[in-house]
């Protein structure tokens, strides 16, 4: 653990101060119907005409049921949208390549993981997906799916900010304003600074390198239709190939790369995603990709502040967050720095664990995107997290089963964590005999269980599917380590899927029917079983009466707040998944102490 590690993390952490209350301001006039912001003169009109055209009333807002609807329905029909696309992929335009259609179980994982603002990749962006599927299928839902996470988010604190109210706001129009004001502006420029540190950004055809040294490699193979074909025990056919060459991709990379960040998406133009040099070539891209996917979400703290009319709450909830990255990224990063125990047995200086990390980047910078990615919802990577540690991997894994709440995935980081509040504010009630009170509303028992089934559908969904693969020949049949690290690698896919996050230990071979369908699944389950009870939440609590504060109301800011919150997300995470994580990454590191390896 180096100087400049901590020079690095020090300048991180200011730098995303420093751009929290100006996200959040321009949050508020996105956000606000009636707001203005510095491209009203252009966009105006085409807010306008697209209301126009999906037959909107801008100013017909919705109670949360109608709220809850009208996304489920934009959801499925994008869903639809997107298979279509993957299914005709070899019929439509921008395929230089010639690549065929992705077969039915693959297209379904794909369509959902990108309508739920996942982005699990079950296969290689670069040998699979055209350039008018990148961009039109995969491309277009990161804004709309990024834009729906945001648009939940201000529906839940205007419903903590109202009073005796009936609506949420119009998702319609949260959807439209936050694509065309905030997104396609920001994405724009950002697209165009990774084109300036050397990001491509074309149509061209893939360019064919002739290598000096030929090599042999084993691959899995696959039928007419591009799928790994099984034999009798459930493993990978593996057939012997010659490399002779190697194809170079490339395409319209630097503006699918730019909202895959900031909307925390996190599919990658490329199989390597962020370890590619052309995905992020340089320190300076490296570092503002990082910035970028913490950018909204720490915004969003600041609005809610705002929108309640108690910054201090807001500042409360963003300390929360920051205290819980700074934790998670200094046991990744010491972890990863202090190197395979096995080699300080056998007398070995290994100077730290580099194994699947980018050599530009180094041990601080994988451990501080690893725990950046998965603290929010976005599964870029720029190290392979299947070669980290046990307690390295341990951080990431962690992260995603408490929800991504820490600053998270835009919208859904911030919602996310009010699920928290509530809790901690109904357990604070608890201690100290009184009727919970959050912001001067009751906290009742409906607010109560729509809060808990928002996170026992993730604990279930995680746990559940994972069961059923470590006992299962299919689930079995796609690892690639036994015990402890086996076990992490399956637990890993389904808290990534639910978590809507999309990384991968990159260790399991998931593109199987069974996996893409449980994974699919897992991944519906952990974005909408979490955002209708969530919805339902924030209705309840807009129709309550706001009661003036007395002595006995428990203040949502400062320090006893801070650390009870931070409690609270702790004792819920290890009451459900401690368990779990006891049998893979933490008994793993016990074992490496004692020189096995899985």
């Amino acid at each position: 653990m180096h100087a400049s590690g901590w020079i690095q993390l020090a300048v991180f952490v200011l730098a995303l101060a420093a751009i929290t209350k100006p996200m959040g301001l321009y949050l508020m006039r996105v956000l606000d119907a009636n707001g203005k912001t510095w491209f009203d003169p252009v966009l105006k009109p085409v807010e306008r005409a697209t209301y126009r055209l999906m037959g909107v009333d801008a100013n017909q807002e919705q109670d949360w049921k109608q709220y809850t609807a009208a996304m489920l329905l934009f959801s499925l029909a994008g869903f639809l949208f997107t298979y279509a696309i993957l299914r005709l992929q070899h019929l439509l335009p921008l395929n230089p390549q010639g690549f065929g259609p992705l077969s039915p179980d693959l297209a379904f994982n794909t369509a959902v993981s990108f309508t739920t603002n996942t982005n699990w990749q079950s296969y290689g962006g670069e040998s699979t997906m055209s350039y008018f599927s990148q961009m039109v299928a995969l491309a277009l839902h990161n804004f709309t799916s990024a834009a729906t996470g945001i648009a939940v988010a201000a529906a839940l604190v205007r419903g903590i900010a109202r009073h005796s109210a009936k609506t949420l706001g119009s998702f319609w129009v949260d959807l439209v304003r936050t694509t065309y004001y905030l997104l396609l502006p920001i994405c724009l420029v950002f697209a165009v600074f990774l084109v300036s540190q050397g990001m491509i950004q074309n149509f061209k055809p893939y360019t064919n390198a002739k290598l000096i040294e030929p090599m042999k490699v084993s691959v899995a193979k696959v039928d007419h239709d591009s799928k790994p074909m099984i034999d009798k025990d459930g493993k990978p056919v593996m057939e012997e190939q010659l490399v002779e060459d190697q194809a170079i991709a490339q395409g319209p990379m630097a503006s699918q790369v730019a909202i895959k960040m900031l909307g925390t998406n996190g599919g990658g133009f490329v199989n390597a995603n962020a370890a590619h040099p052309f995905e992020n070539p340089t320190p300076l891209s490296n570092f503002l990709q990082m910035l970028s996917i913490f950018c909204i979400g720490s915004g969003l703290t600041w609005y809610l502040g705002r929108m309640t009319k108690n910054q201090k709450h807001g500042w409360a909830v963003w300390t929360a967050m920051l205290i819980l990255f700074l934790v998670g990224l200094l046991l990744c990063w010491q972890a990863e720095a202090a190197g395979n125990p096995i080699h300080r047995l056998l007398g070995v200086a290994a100077g730290g664990n580099m194994e699947g990390k980018e050599v530009r980047f180094g041990i601080f910078n994988s451990a501080l995107f690893a725990t950046v990615t998965t603290d929010a919802s976005c599964g870029a990577v720029n190290a392979m997290h299947d070669s980290f540690t046990p307690l390295g991997g341990f951080v990431p894994l962690f992260n995603m089963q408490l929800g991504e709440i820490i600053f998270g995935g835009v919208g859904a980081g911030l919602y996310g964590m009010l699920v928290f509040v509530v809790l901690a504010v109904f357990i604070a009630g608890l201690m100290v005999g009184r009727t919970p009170e959050y912001l001067g509303k009751k906290i009742e028992a409906f607010e109560v269980k729509m809060a808990m089934l928002a996170l026992l559908v993730l604990s279930v969904s995680i746990l559940g599917f994972a069961a059923w693969a470590v006992v299962s020949k299919w689930g079995l049949a796609g690892l690639n380590n036994a015990g402890p690290h086996g076990l992490s690698e399956i637990l890993y896919a389904y808290s990534s899927c639910t978590a809507n996050n999309g990384s991968a230990f990159a260790g399991l071979n998931a593109n199987t029917p069974w996996y893409n369908i449980t994974l699919g699944l897992a991944m519906l389950i952990g974005r909408f079983l979490m955002i209708v009870p969530i919805l339902a939440m924030a209705g309840s609590l807009a129709r309550k009466k706001v009661a003036p504060p007395s002595s006995g109301t428990f203040p949502v800011s400062g320090g006893t707040f801070v650390a009870l919150l931070i409690g609270t997300v702790l004792l819920i995470g290890a009451l459900n998944f401690l368990p779990a994580l006891t049998l893979g990454p933490i008994v793993e590191h016990f074992l490496m102490g004692q020189g096995k390896l899985f």
